[in-house]
C-alpha cells in the first residue's frame, strides 16, 4: 500500500510535531502555573476599623494583583513601565511663589472649573502632588494621577521640587527627602488660597518621603484630610545599598544620578557658592551625590546622617491624619525587609498595602500595560473615599471631629 504525497506530508508532519506540540504546552501550562502564583491579593496591614473602610470604599485593595505575564519581576516592571507608560494629556497654569530665604517653588495647578461635582471653586477639594526624585509634573505617573482626580471632579496642584521644572534656581538650596519647609510653604499657600477646601497630599517615592515627614513633623497641624503615597524608600541606607548592587546601579542607579547631576550642571553658578560643583558632577551613585551636595546644603555632618533623619518609617506614629501606603515587595528601590509592618500594626490611621509584585513606580497589568492600572485606580479610588466619606475615614482612623 502506498501513501500519497499528501498523507506522507501529514505523516511525517504529525511524527516531528507531536513532541513539539507536548514540548510547548508543557511550556506553556508551566508558565500560566507560575503567573497564576504570581497573582495574588495585596497584603492589607493595618487596623480592622481602617481595613474595613477601604474593602468597602477602595474595591481595588481587595482584588488579586495580576502583573503583566511577560514582565512581573520588579526590575523589569520598572524599566517597561518608564518606556511603555502613557502620558495623558494635560494642561497646566503655572505659579510661582516665594520661600522665606529668598527661593522660588514651581507649581503646577490644574483648577478643573468646569467641574460638575464641584462647581464652586472655593470649595472645591484638592489633591497636592509631590513627584519623586528627579520628576516633575510632567512625567507619567503625575499626569495619570492628575487625570484620576480630574475626572472626581477635584483640583490639582504640583509642587514641584527647586531647580527641576525648568525654573532658575534664586538661592543656593535644592531640595531632600528629610527637608519639609517647602513643602509647608506650599501648604500654607494652598491653604491660604482655598481655605476652605479640604486638601489631601499624594506623595511617590521621595514625594512620598517628604510627605511623610511632614506629616509627621506637623501631626494634627498639618491642613491635609488624609496621604497616600506610592513606593517610598522607608529606609534610606537599606534602599542606598539595594541601588548599589550591580544589576541595579547599572539599570537605575547611574541614570537618576545623572539626572541629578545634570540639575546641579544647570544651576553651577548660584550652587558653587556653598558646593564643590565639579567634584559633585563626578558623582556615580546617588549615596556620592548626597554626601558631596544634598547633605552639605542642609548641613547634616554625613550622609548617614542624612539618610537617618529622611527616613520615614519610625515617624508613622507622629502622624495624625489617614495615610494609604502602596509598595510592592519586589521594589528594587525600596527593599520589603525595611517595610514598617510592625509600626503600621499598631496605628490605627496608617496602611500599608503590599503587592507581591509590581516594582518602583509601576504595577503594570494586562498584555499591553500603558494605560491606568493598579496603582492608578488606588490614586482614583483613595482620592473619592477621602473627599467623599471623611467622617467615616475620621471614625475608622479613630480621628476626632473637629
Amino acid at each position: 500500500m502506498y501513501l500519497s504525497s499528501a498523507e506522507l506530508w501529514r505523516t511525517c508532519w504529525e511524527g516531528v510535531s507531536r513532541p513539539y506540540t507536548l514540548f510547548l504546552c508543557s511550556v506553556t501550562a508551566a508558565l500560566y502555573y507560575l503567573w497564576g502564583r504570581k497573582c495574588q491579593p495585596p497584603a492589607l496591614i493595618c487596623s480592622q476599623p481602617f481595613s474595613a473602610f477601604l474593602r468597602k470604599h477602595c474595591p481595588v485593595v481587595s482584588e488579586r494583583f495580576s502583573p503583566t505575564p511577560w514582565c512581573w519581576e520588579g526590575r523589569l516592571q520598572t524599566l517597561i513601565c518608564a518606556l511603555l507608560k502613557t502620558k495623558p494629556p494635560v494642561t497646566y497654569r503655572n505659579e510661582f511663589i516665594r520661600t522665606l530665604d529668598g527661593g522660588q517653588i514651581s507649581l503646577d495647578w490644574v483648577d478643573n472649573q468646569s467641574s460638575s461635582t464641584y462647581p464652586e471653586s472655593s470649595t472645591r477639594p484638592t489633591v497636592l502632588i509631590l513627584p519623586g526624585l528627579t520628576g516633575n509634573s510632567q512625567v507619567s505617573y503625575v499626569r495619570h494621577a492628575v487625570t484620576q482626580a480630574t475626572r472626581h471632579g477635584y483640583r490639582c496642584v504640583v509642587f514641584n521640587n527647586r531647580g527641576v521644572s525648568g525654573e532658575k534656581l534664586l538661592t543656593p538650596v535644592t531640595y531632600c527627602a528629610a527637608n519639609t519647609s517647602d513643602l509647608e510653604r506650599v501648604v500654607q499657600h494652598v491653604k491660604g488660597l482655598y481655605p476652605h477646601a479640604p486638601l489631601l497630599g499624594a506623595g511617590v517615592s521621595l514625594g512620598g518621603m517628604i510627605l511623610l515627614n511632614y506629616l509627621a513633623r506637623k501631626r494634627g497641624d498639618s491642613g491635609m484630610v488624609a496621604g497616600i503615597t506610592i513606593s517610598v524608600a522607608w529606609d534610606a541606607i537599606v534602599s542606598s545599598n539595594s541601588l548599589e548592587k550591580p544589576l541595579n546601579w547599572l539599570l537605575f542607579n547611574i541614570y537618576l544620578t545623572y539626572g541629578l547631576c545634570r540639575t546641579v550642571s544647570r544651576h553651577r553658578k548660584v550652587l558653587e557658592k556653598v558646593v564643590d560643583v565639579d567634584h559633585v558632577l563626578k558623582a556615580r551613585t546617588i549615596r556620592e551625590f548626597d554626601e558631596r551636595l544634598t547633605s552639605v546644603v542642609f548641613g547634616y555632618e554625613t550622609c548617614v546622617d542624612y539618610y537617618l533623619d529622611a527616613s520615614p518609617g519610625k515617624k508613622l506614629p507622629q502622624t495624625a491624619v489617614p495615610i494609604l501606603c502602596l509598595n510592592a515587595a519586589d521594589d528594587p528601590f525600596s527593599p520589603e525587609n525595611a517595610f514598617p509592618v510592625s509600626v503600621v500594626q499598631s496605628l490605627p490611621n496608617v496602611a500599608l498595602l503590599v503587592t507581591a509584585h509590581g516594582g518602583h513606580i509601576a504595577f503594570l497589568q494586562g498584555l499591553f500595560p500603558r494605560g491606568e492600572s493598579f496603582m492608578e485606580r488606588l490614586f482614583g479610588q483613595f482620592f473619592h473615599a477621602a473627599f467623599e466619606h471623611p467622617r467615616d475615614l475620621k471614625k475608622a482612623c479613630n480621628i476626632k471631629e473637629e
